[in-house]
């Protein structure tokens, strides 16, 4: 009866080391499919097939060590790869802004603010005084402004603006942000339209650029007037440059993010090295 219990034991450990040769060889499968993907950039499916070895194999444990390592090889190489790319496209928008730059005037009071503006020479406020118009302004982040200017002997409480060319038009939604004031000569009324909440009247203008252009400020009455070949082109302009800040900004995040990255899994790596792990 000894002999006999022995026997099954040792047929039951046999089988056990064999079942987990077994196993640890259909997860080596998966490590190679994934080793194989991350070296030819795929990177998400390289992740795919690691993350299939915990759910089908989960006691196939030399497996899903060696899994975590090559983990973090697909996740240090997909870092480098992205950071590569935000150089590459910061190379390009930094020539594209050099190029923009010096068509624009800087304005910042360094007392007051800690962000300035550019805009167009043709609009600066001085250069306009007394005109209805619409002048554009954006800052070193990409904030773009439309500011309407009214000027009349009453006030129109105008809080839209509608342009229109071509049989086409577009307008702005109603904004909050109308200040009044007024003097001797009359009232005065600005509003600002932000890009990206203008309902499309910069892309509008951006496209009729260098032509002139019907405006209309719209409150409690409707002033009409034209935005003229000048303005036009002055916050096509504007516009342009905005397009070029904002992808700086989008461009700066994805090489903080991807920078961020790799310190943290070289991290990683230094410490499982330290404690012997792969």
């Amino acid at each position: 009866m000894k002999t006999n219990h022995f026997l099954t034991l040792a047929g039951a450990l046999l089988m056990l080391v064999s079942c987990g040769e077994n196993v640890e060889k259909s997860a080596q499968r998966y490590l190679d499919a994934a080793q194989a993907c991350c070296d030819a950039g795929n990177f998400a499916e390289a992740k795919n097939q690691i993350d299939s070895i915990k759910v089908l194999y989960p006691k196939a444990f030399e497996a899903r060590k060696a899994g975590i390592a090559l983990m973090r090889q697909v996740e240090l190489k997909e870092a480098q790869q992205t950071l590569a790319y935000a150089d590459s496209l910061a190379e390009e928008n930094n020539a594209r802004l050099e190029a923009l730059l010096p068509k624009f005037i800087f304005e910042k009071d360094a007392q007051y603010q800690e962000i300035g503006n550019y805009l167009s020479p043709s609009q600066k406020i001085e250069n306009n005084l007394g005109r209805n118009y619409v002048r554009a302004t954006v800052d070193e982040k990409g904030h773009m402004n439309l500011t309407s200017v009214y000027r009349g002997a009453a006030y129109i409480h105008h809080r839209s603006l509608r342009v229109s060319a071509g049989g086409a038009f577009a307008q702005t939604p109603e904004s909050g942000h109308l200040y009044e004031s007024s003097d001797a000569m009359g009232k005065t009324e600005r509003n600002d339209f932000a890009l990206g909440a203008d309902s499309g009247v910069v892309a509008f203008i951006a496209h009729h650029a260098g032509e002139p252009m019907k405006v209309e400020f719209i409150g409690d009455k409707t002033f009409s007037t034209t935005l003229t070949k000048q303005d036009t082109r002055a916050i096509a302009d504007v516009y342009a440059l905005a397009l070029a800040l904002q992808a700086a900004e989008n461009i700066n995040a994805m090489q903080d993010e991807a920078t961020r990255k790799i310190s943290f899994i070289q991290a990683k790596e230094s410490k499982a090295a330290e404690s012997g792990e792969e």
